[in-house]
């Protein structure tokens, strides 16, 4: 499957004001669109409150549990609340309002089915090698071929790659890709766990849970990768960690669902 451009992607979205903001959508079927467009290959349709797979499958895009706390959007989420908070593509979103994770909540079943459980025999036939700065490092990462997330990754370093000199130190040695674990601290299955995410070098990175908070309770927002790096990112379907107020800007993960629904 060749893979998908986001070059037309508009870069004028502009961020909610608060933490939990709705993306604007008047409906789940609404909310869910973006799915059926990002990943062609499995899902088909959506009808009424359902998700339809290729195969039959249906998954309910509203669970009907109603409004969720922060806390019960990550553990416990829908299909719906994966777009609950609109991704702000480009030059903006800095810094996030208090919980304003964008992206960062996954209906894990959905993803489960479409990349595999690391934990299964022969899951790692699904990933191939991503030769990472061709030029100035060369080595190979191993990244899930579905979906086109490798192919995807391998254009994103082909550009890296040909950035002046001085963007290298925020791209070299990378912190890895594929790894099957769970989230730091918690019972959630992590996106390097799927074959879709990569962290790029720690040197010059900041982690949320790096940091002490101020005397409300808030963790400082913290950043030092350039802007044309995340933006090189972006175009081609990945959402980047440093636009979450729980930020960790070594993170990029494949989501192109979640850019087509920043239109």
């Amino acid at each position: 499957m060749q893979c998908r451009h986001f070059l037309a992607f508009s870069l004028l979205v502009t961020p909610p004001a608060a933490g939990l903001a709705h993306a604007g959508t008047s409906s789940p079927t609404d909310s869910a669109a973006a799915l059926v467009k990002a990943y062609p290959d499995f899902l088909d349709r959506i009808e009424q409150n359902d998700l339809v797979w290729k195969d039959g499958t249906r998954m309910r895009i509203d669970d009907g549990k109603g409004a969720k706390s922060f806390d019960a959007l990550l553990d416990d989420p829908d299909i719906k609340d994966m777009f609950l908070m609109k991704y702000p593509l480009g030059k903006q979103g800095l810094a996030p309002a208090v919980d304003f994770d964008p992206g960062r909540v996954r209906y894990a079943p959905l993803f489960q089915k479409m990349y595999g459980d690391c934990h299964a025999a022969g899951f790692r036939t699904n990933l191939v090698n991503v030769v990472w700065l061709p030029g100035n490092y060369g080595k190979n990462l191993k990244f899930s071929k579905i979906n086109g997330a490798a192919a995807a990754l391998q254009q994103v370093s082909d550009e890296l790659d040909k950035l002046p000199q001085r963007f290298v130190t925020y791209l070299k040695p990378t912190q890895g890709t594929y790894n099957c674990r769970l989230v730091a601290g918690t019972n959630r299955e992590s996106t390097h766990g799927l074959g879709i995410a990569i962290d790029i070098a720690g040197a010059h990175s900041n982690y949320w849970q790096w940091s002490k908070p101020d005397a409300d309770g808030r963790y400082p927002y913290k950043n030092a990768i350039p802007w044309e790096i995340v933006e090189i990112f972006e175009k081609h379907g990945f959402v980047w960690g440093g636009k979450w107020y729980h930020y960790d800007t070594m993170h990029f993960e494949y989501r192109p669902e979640i850019v087509l629904s920043a239109e």
